[in-house]
């Protein structure tokens, strides 16, 4: 080819990309008009590639993204409770290479506020736009005044049933209608991944709408958020503050409770007691269910030392960690996990460093009625406990749930007991492992952080399962707690062990057993 064709043919293709870019921002631009009852669209625009969105609560925020088209707009606009005005406000983005598949992102704390409609729950470091998924992100139906746990919404009915369960299926539905008006075909498969709140949502929809996803990723749920704040709100408070010094005024110096030595030497006789178990002391704790530890081994056998604990501050953590439970022992609440991030002391506090909480000062209190106060908390309508997922599991739905060994807020027992509940009632573990995954994630804190590896890729298990029926076991697991680490995540009742030579640091020697 001379360089005049050649010049004559890069000429026509860029002529056609741009005719096509024209035609595609036309079409997004067309979806103001669109009528739907209850819904206004606010927005409807083409941006071009390589813009960049900031976001600082997942990975990809600083690369380029694709062109797409964002629609914005709100669902059932009102004026409630106070004069308040409520709607369910949504963001869709729907990228101009299309995998033909629709993703949406579950939200955090109590909402209010739209996220980036950029699927970063469980991705890796690939966000689902980048991959060619239409994003779709909402509010739940009010707006945050006062961050991220503004709960000054529930006053307001149908805000709070919107919160509970109702947002995310509508949502979800409107923008199955708004896909194949842009595109031209709907999408072929629907995914959910969320975390923390999202988490919850992912669990609320597979019970309450199990037609609506074919697959379903629930990471960290905050499944019960009236009994695990319960927990760590009011049950672990108190019983450092019943060990604590007191200030001149009798109140508790909860942080003073557990010293920085404390921390150590229970950080030092844990690691030396579980980390290894997995077949190599590498600062994380594989087998969480194998870990068996107790506070109590480090009591002082005679006069107290730096070398031993104190046996009243062994006898709080053991109380603190075992959960709350009844006068008469029964729990109301899971315990929590020893792991390698208890001791940690930020920026996400673990269960070792007590003080301020995520809604404030701790409780200065000295005691509870933990019966009377469960019953209290008990939230039927945003507690995600129903286990009859009958329909979801014959409609083809998969459901991966993980959740960080590390987390401070949400016991991983609680969703695993969850897991094995549900198991039970859908014809057994062998049976609902057919559709549905555990997968514990050792050292990650809440949703991320923490000292282990909080980097994996389970939307594109997910994908595997629904469209090609391969069921993955395992998936590599990275993170900046250790540079230059991987590992296999594996689904329980499996855990990642060391093959016994290679490299540590790399996942090739390790295998799930």
């Amino acid at each position: 080819m001379d360089l005049r064709s050649l010049r004559a043919t890069i000429f026509a293709v860029l002529m056609s990309t741009a005719c096509a870019w024209a035609q595609q921002a036309d079409t997004c631009a067309k979806l103001m008009n669109l009528k739907v009852t209850g819904v206004e669209i606010t927005k409807a625009a083409s941006t071009a590639a390589g813009t960049t969105v900031p976001n600082p609560w997942g990975p990809g925020h600083s690369a380029p993204l694709p062109a797409y088209c964002r629609v914005e707009g709100v669902m059932n606009r009102r004026t409630g409770v106070g004069g308040e005005e409520f709607g369910i406000n949504f963001a869709l983005a729907m990228p101009e290479k299309w995998n033909n598949d629709l993703l949406m992102q579950g939200g955090g704390g109590g909402n209010g506020t739209v996220p980036q409609p950029l699927g970063l729950i469980a991705t890796g470091d690939t966000p689902g736009l980048m991959r060619g998924f239409a994003v779709v992100t909402t509010d739940t139906g009010h707006k945050s005044h006062s961050g991220a746990f503004d709960f000054g919404f529930m006053k307001d009915q149908q805000a709070y049933l919107d919160f509970a369960y109702l947002a995310n299926a509508q949502v979800a539905m409107l923008a199955k209608q708004l896909i194949p008006q842009y595109y031209g075909k709907p999408a072929a498969h629907s995914y959910f991944a969320g975390c923390s709140t999202g988490g919850r949502e992912g669990m609320i929809l597979s019970q309450r709408y199990p037609t609506v996803f074919n697959g379903i990723i629930s990471g960290d749920p905050a499944m019960r958020t009236g009994l695990s704040n319960l927990a760590i709100g009011r049950w672990i408070p108190i019983a450092f503050n019943q060990i604590a010094p007191k200030d001149s005024n009798g109140k508790p110096l909860i942080e003073q409770a557990i010293t920085d030595n404390d921390r150590k030497l229970i950080a030092d006789a844990l690691m030396n007691r579980c980390d290894a178990k997995d077949g190599v002391a590498d600062g994380m704790i594989s087998d969480p269910l194998a870990c068996d530890f107790d506070p109590e081994m480090l009591v002082c056998k005679s006069a107290k030392s730096d070398s031993c604990l104190a046996p009243e501050k062994a006898a709080a953590i053991k109380k603190a960690l075992d959960g709350p439970k009844t006068p008469n022992g029964t729990p109301v609440y899971p315990p929590f996990l020893y792991d390698a991030g208890i001791t940690s002391n930020g920026p996400l506090r673990g269960l070792l460093s007590p003080g301020p909480g995520i809604f404030g000062p701790a409780t200065t209190d000295m005691t509870m009625d933990v019966a009377k106060e469960a019953l209290a908390d008990v939230q039927p309508l945003v507690d995600s406990m129903s286990t009859n997922l009958s329909t979801f599991s014959a409609n083809g739905g998969k459901l991966i749930f993980y959740h960080g060994d590390s987390d401070p807020w949400f016991s991983p027992l609680d969703t695993f007991n969850y897991y094995k509940e549900m198991a039970a009632a859908n014809g057994g573990i062998d049976t609902a492992s057919k559709w549905s995954q555990f997968y514990f994630v050792p050292g990650m804190a809440h949703c991320g952080g923490g000292p282990g590896l909080d980097q994996f890729d389970l939307l594109s298990v997910m994908v595997d399962w629904v469209e090609k029926g391969n069921t993955t076991t395992s998936v590599l697991a990275t993170g900046k707690a250790f540079p230059g680490r991987s590992r296999p995540l594996c689904a329980y009742p499996k855990h990642a062990h060391y093959k016994g030579q290679g490299d540590t640091q790399d996942s090739a020697n390790f295998e799930c057993r």
